[in-house]
């Protein structure tokens, strides 16, 4: 009777362990296909990778020649600093998005030239075919707006007048790029066509944010 009561608690001791074991594997599994799922989804949504990887479509670049770019061209639409620049392109070729090249320089040090892999091409285009996620607007300014009546408010309208001031530049800027490279739209390039449009787009939005600083500081110029 002992012997088989001893049995009786060993095998249900067993049963117990096989229970937790399968048990927890199907949590880690679980959080494993969370953990996936959401690097998939947040994968869709807009990220430097898929800047750096667009800047690469029509040719090879280092570093310093992805940050001028970012600079002077897609930085008007997505900003990351010279740091961030090239902390991406270290994941990205881990993730084998990207293939480097040194090139030997004479009296300087070697440069290194990156490509997009056939991997990394497919990657964007999985990201350029997913639906476009709108970003919730964070603005401080228009936050600050609700304290009128409850406040003082010189300083809202300086920093209004200074809002304006840096959309009219960015404006001019956006301007002169468009009169150089994209005067005649319709005979560009199918590539440029795309350039153009979301330029014509930043354009648009800087004309649109100058008018509402010519509307809020007409209205609220009376108070000051």
């Amino acid at each position: 009777m002992k012997i088989f009561f001893h049995k009786l608690v060993c095998f249900k001791l067993v049963y117990y362990n096989i229970i937790c074991i399968k048990l927890h594997s199907q949590i880690k599994c679980a959080k494993c296909c969370q953990r996936r799922s959401t690097i998939i989804r947040d994968f869709h949504v807009m990220a430097l990778s898929h800047a750096i990887m667009t800047a690469l479509l029509e040719e090879d670049l280092s570093g310093y020649d992805l940050a001028k770019k970012f600079d002077m061209s897609l930085g008007f639409f997505w900003q990351a600093s010279h740091q961030q620049i090239y902390q991406e392109l270290k994941k990205m070729l881990e993730r084998g998005w990207l293939s480097p090249d040194t090139v030997e320089q004479a009296g300087k040090p070697n440069k290194i030239l990156y490509a997009l892999t056939s991997e990394g091409k497919a990657a964007l285009d999985d990201w350029v075919v997913s639906e476009t996620k709108s970003r919730s607007a964070k603005e401080d300014l228009y936050v600050k707006l609700y304290n009128i009546g409850h406040c003082d408010p010189e300083p809202l309208i300086g920093e209004i007048a200074d809002r304006q001031l840096q959309c009219q530049r960015q404006l001019a800027l956006y301007l002169k790029i468009k009169d150089r490279h994209y005067a005649e739209p319709e005979t560009l390039a199918i590539n440029r066509k795309g350039i153009y449009l979301a330029l014509s787009a930043g354009i648009r939005q800087q004309q649109m944010h100058i008018e509402w600083c010519d509307e809020a500081l007409e209205l609220l110029g009376a108070l000051a």
